[in-house]
């Protein structure tokens, strides 16, 4: 009986310790809330109310260059610790920050010998320093010193080397080597040339006075020797030739621009006959300009001379104009012949010539001539014109 009691009494007092505030123990943990948001999304739970922290800053420099937020107040620079910059060249260039001043570059570390070698950089494994100097791509190579030897002696040919024959082929080959080089000297320069060049066959119309000009040249010879005949034929239309001139000289090559010319020049009728020793030189100036000069000695006396001079100039590859100057000068008075002393006349012409093939072109021209001192007296004692211009039409070719 006692027994039961007891039981009763045990069980009613449960409840009652149950829902007592009192703590009894040590209290078991809180359990972790089960709550996900899928679950109260479907209406099964509440998510519990989250925890309020302060915003985190995410205001940028951009952001409050455009107006979008505003920057925080910088904190108080570390006395300690330099602040670093966020500044960016592209932002500084565009105006919204500057840069900081530049920290002085750090002290260069002394140079280290370098262990590239040439034979590791030519295959590209390294690169070898620059090396100070002049430039000079063997410089730093240990080229060595040849050892100096003795002099060699300089001793003259023994007296045999000039003993045998001027040829030593024809020691073996005989006289067919005579032939052999007769053949070589005529294909490498010594071989004979000809030309014949009619450089001026022209008619000139003036007042009253149409006449014409025949100027022709032929030589024959090698490189430096030649033979030369020239000629020059003129007059008027309607009556005989007022000159005609041959020459036949002796050309030496004197250089590689300018010929000797040494012989004699006739002057046949109408006029009196003259004939002259003439003395002088021919060829290419400077500048291209193709000049003769000649010295007259007649067998009378008389010391004439006239020089000569033209140039081609190329408009294009077959039209070419040649600007010409002559002048004719004497020692002394020759009434028979119509020549004062000192400068007689001169004459200064212009043509202009197409080249049909090189060896054949037609021109057309003009030309002044005046007389000076007793010759322009002589001239007009007989009547004749002491200066004027002449148009020009002719021909030049060669062959």
């Amino acid at each position: 009986m006692r027994i039961l009691v007891a039981l009763l009494l045990a069980g009613a007092a449960s409840p009652a310790l149950a829902q007592s505030p009192a703590p009894s123990g040590a209290a078991p943990a809180a359990s972790p809330a089960t709550c996900t948001p899928e679950h109260a999304a479907m209406g099964h739970c509440k998510m519990p109310a989250p925890v309020a922290t302060p915003p985190a800053q995410s205001c940028t420099a951009e952001h409050a260059a455009m107006g979008h937020c505003k920057m925080p107040a910088p904190a108080a620079a570390s006395p300690t610790v330099a602040p670093q910059s966020t500044c960016t060249a592209e932002h500084a260039a565009m105006g919204h920050c500057k840069l900081p001043a530049p920290a002085p570059p750090p002290a260069a570390p002394a140079p280290q010998p370098s262990t590239c070698t040439p034979e590791h950089a030519a295959m590209g494994h390294c690169t070898l320093p620059a090396q100070p100097g002049s430039g000079d791509p063997h410089a730093g190579h240990n080229m060595g010193q040849a050892a100096a030897g003795p002099e060699i002696p300089i001793l003259p040919p023994p007296p045999a080397a000039s003993s045998g024959p001027a040829h030593a082929a024809d020691t073996v080959f005989g006289d067919a080597m005579a032939r052999s080089r007769n053949i070589l000297r005529e294909e490498h320069g010594g071989m004979a040339a000809s030309k014949l060049l009619v450089d001026r066959a022209e008619t000139r119309i003036r007042n009253g006075r149409d006449g014409y000009l025949l100027d022709a040249q032929a030589w024959y010879g090698g490189d430096i020797d030649k033979l030369w005949l020239k000629s020059e034929v003129e007059g008027d239309w309607r009556a005989k030739p007022e000159h005609i001139e041959v020459q036949a000289l002796w050309s030496h090559a004197i250089d590689p621009w300018f010929d000797l010319q040494a012989g004699v020049r006739f002057d046949p009728q109408p006029g009196p006959n003259r004939t002259h020793l003439a003395l002088g030189v021919q060829g290419l100036a400077p500048y291209w300009w193709e000049v003769e000069g000649t010295a007259f000695l007649s067998t009378k006396g008389e010391l004439t001379a006239r020089a000569e001079a033209e140039y081609d100039l190329r408009i294009t590859q077959k039209l070419i104009l040649q600007p010409r100057a002559e002048i004719h000068l004497s020692a002394q008075d020759i009434p028979e012949l119509g020549i004062g002393a000192g400068v007689s006349d001169a004459e200064v012409g212009l043509r202009l010539r197409y080249q049909l093939s090189p060896l054949f072109a037609p021109y057309v021209g003009v030309k002044y001539e005046r007389a000076f001192g007793d010759t322009r007296v002589f001239r007009r004692a007989e009547g004749e014109r002491t200066d004027g211009f002449s148009l020009l039409a002719g021909v030049r070719f060669w062959f």
